[in-house]
């Protein structure tokens, strides 16, 4: 099991930054690809980022490409979401998620195993 606590949301302006955690605890850090995902009110959850375990690789949904940035401390067990111009489109609950990476397709929520319980991001116009 992997348990994954998201943490960093709140309300910002338009134009703002919010840095997000998660955490991983549990089984090792190692040789899972990590991703983030948002799901606004009334929508389904979509694909955000993603940073792979193999070749150590990055991918973004087009909508924050060039806005957010991922990373990940693999001796600290973090992943971070850096969310630079913010707009109101990008208010979302924001999910970590955990995947034993065999080249998956990183953007499809169902290739993830483990999920955080989700940390609200708002964005006022």
């Amino acid at each position: 099991q992997v348990q994954l606590i998201e943490s960093g949301g709140g309300l910002v302006q338009t134009g703002g930054s919010l840095r997000l955690s998660c955490a991983a605890s549990g089984r090792t850090f190692r040789n899972y690809a990590m991703g983030w995902f948002r799901q606004a009110p009334g929508k389904e959850r979509d694909f955000v980022a993603a940073f792979t375990w193999i070749g150590s690789r990055t991918y973004y949904a087009d909508s924050v490409k060039g806005r957010f940035t991922i990373s990940r401390d693999n001796a600290k067990n973090t992943v971070y979401l850096q969310m630079n111009s913010l707009k109101p489109e990008d208010t979302a609950v924001y999910y970590c998620g955990a995947v034993w990476d065999s080249g998956n397709n990183y953007r499809l929520e169902y290739n993830y195993n483990y999920w955080g319980q989700g940390t609200q991001v708002t964005v006022s116009s």
